[in-house]
């Protein structure tokens, strides 16, 4: 059976939506096809106005810089500080060692991890380590970021320090894509909520709703 099904969904610049549903509902493999990790059998996927799946692999390597991904295991470096998980991201896509000297900092203030920059993350708590893997997320300024059940790990403190810090990011105008089991954390953030069941999309609020 199809994994997704009669999924027709618009998300605009700037929007913050999360994306609720028990497992196997659709969540992932829609993910997938937005950062095009697995193709469509049928219909388009869009990101403006390119076909993102008609691509060339240099230009999907482009496109999926503009996009920031932060993930449940954090896929940090462990033999790595904050400051050098972060100043890596930078060195892979060419930033200077000024702009890496400069923005890391920066960056891990946003987070709230200005005292933990010469931790390693096995130092550092769940909540610091998710923090972190956003900071690292943003780094290079991404037009979208796309958290895959990025509080599935943490207790409600942490969960709730993460969701500020999206809160943020999206307020300085970078796109938020959430994915989540976590019904507190839909209604907190109180923006678009898009709930799957089965592979569809059974419904679209506005304003933070789950009911499931």
């Amino acid at each position: 059976s199809p994994a997704l099904l009669d999924i027709n969904l618009k998300i605009k610049s700037g929007e913050f939506v999360s994306i609720v549903g028990h497992s196997g509902a659709g969540k992932t493999t829609l993910l997938k096809l937005i950062l095009a990790e697995d193709k469509p059998t049928k219909g388009r996927v869009f990101f403006e106005d390119v076909d993102i799946h008609k691509l060339s692999r240099g230009s999907l390597l482009k496109l999926r810089k503009r996009i920031g991904m932060v993930f449940q295991d954090f896929k940090l470096l462990s033999s790595k500080t904050a400051y050098e998980n972060i100043a890596f991201a930078m060195e892979a896509v060419g930033k200077t060692d000024d702009e890496i000297y400069t923005d890391v900092p920066h960056v891990l203030d946003l987070v709230d991890l200005s005292d933990k920059m010469d931790s390693f993350p096995s130092q550092m708590s769940g909540g610091e380590r998710q923090r972190l893997a956003i900071a690292r997320a943003i780094i290079n300024q991404p037009e979208v970021i796309i958290a895959d059940e990025p509080t599935g790990n943490l207790d409600p403190i942490n969960t709730y320090e993460v969701v500020q810090i999206l809160k943020k990011i999206n307020d300085l105008g970078t796109t938020v894509i959430l994915t989540t089991h976590n019904r507190g954390v839909v209604e907190s953030i109180g923006k678009r909520v898009i709930t799957m069941e089965g592979g569809r999309i059974v419904r679209d609020d506005k304003d933070g709703k789950y009911l499931i």
